[in-house]
């Protein structure tokens, strides 16, 4: 059956996932979730659904619509608060689950406890997306500061993507500087000055760089690196992984007041522990997250090549020092941006 697409109010676009057929001489009901994630999440969660819906279909007889609305990772928490009824969220950074904590008490403050490895059933890296044959020779992060270069990256204000990116150059520049904050703000403020337009999210990046055919690098999650080579094709581009960069957690929960109002909790929660599921694991790993399972692990290690990496806490102080120091109205970020 194919997806049927639906707006329920303006700029938010659902994808609906159906169970397939329902066989003759069962009466089924039906029940509907709403899962609200982040922009390059998309085709993943297409095929969850799919594979979740018919799970659930085979197991309970119950026919279930799940809904998907994606953009900006900020940007999507952001409507949550004002009124998006989600059930779960399917970020790709804390602070867009911890803010439905703070406002509203949306999602349960032991969130991260609900699920293993911190309600991360995945994690993916940033890289670098670069024209084939490499004609700019970039190699490492210093080469995005380079004069001349154009980096396209989509707004750390209001995409985890972008967020990502700029603390991945933040870390790398700190590592490099002995810890030297002042040269790594200097490092980063001359990466941005390369930066040529600020799209709301990944995907309007991605369409920035291989649709528009703007700027030298795309600098974006390691999935979002691999699907923009499978749709486009041709060999046009090739893939750098910088000497060291970030790792990016994907953290889920349960949006507690819709689940209880509109009585979704059990097939919820069951959805959220199917990405934990050796199935769910299998689709995690064919759209190159990088999956938890050590089986998954194991089977698709040669797609996800080891790296160093760092994590927001281990190497910046934790994701709330980093919101109040460097994405709060006139912290750090803001200064960059000005000057750059």
């Amino acid at each position: 059956m194919q997806p049927i697409y639906k707006v329920i109010s303006k700029g938010y676009l659902l994808f609906s996932a159906l169970a397939l057929v329902v066989s003759p001489g069962i009466a089924a009901a039906q029940t509907t979730l709403l899962n609200v994630s982040y922009d390059v999440s998309r085709e993943l969660y297409k095929d969850i659904n799919a594979a979740f819906a018919a799970q659930w279909l085979a197991k309970n007889k119950e026919k279930l619509v799940i809904n998907q609305s994606h953009g900006g990772s900020s940007s999507q928490a952001m409507a949550v608060i004002n009124g998006l009824e989600a059930d779960v969220v399917t970020m790709n950074q804390a602070p867009d689950v911890d803010i439905l904590v703070e406002r509203g008490a949306l999602v349960s403050a032991d969130w991260r406890k609900r699920f293993p490895n911190e309600a991360a059933p995945y994690t993916s890296v940033t890289v670098f997306l670069i024209r084939k044959g490499n004609p700019k020779a970039i190699k490492d992060w210093p080469d995005l500061a380079r004069a001349g270069m154009q980096v396209i990256v989509p707004n750390p204000k209001t995409s985890g993507n972008g967020r990502y990116t700029y603390l991945a150059a933040y870390g790398y520049a700190l590592q490099a500087n002995k810890g030297n904050d002042a040269a790594a703000r200097e490092f980063v403020r001359r990466l941005f000055a390369n930066v040529p337009v600020l799209d709301g999210g990944g995907r309007g990046a991605t369409t920035t760089f291989s649709q528009r055919d703007i700027g030298d690098v795309l600098v974006t999650f390691e999935n979002e690196a691999a699907l923009i080579d499978l749709e486009v094709g041709g060999g046009k581009f090739d893939v750098v992984y910088p000497s060291v960069t970030i790792e990016a957690p994907a953290p889920v929960a349960l949006v507690e007041r819709v689940v209880e109002k509109r009585g979704t909790r059990r097939v919820a929660q069951a959805y959220l522990e199917f990405l934990y599921s050796p199935e769910g694991q299998e689709i995690i790993a064919k759209h190159n997250f990088r999956p938890r399972l050590d089986a998954v692990v194991k089977k698709y290690a040669r797609r996800f090549p080891l790296v160093r990496t760092f994590s927001v806490e281990s190497q910046l102080g934790g994701w709330d020092k980093v919101r109040k120091e460097h994405f709060a109205d006139g912290g750090i970020y803001d200064q960059i941006i000005v000057k750059r």
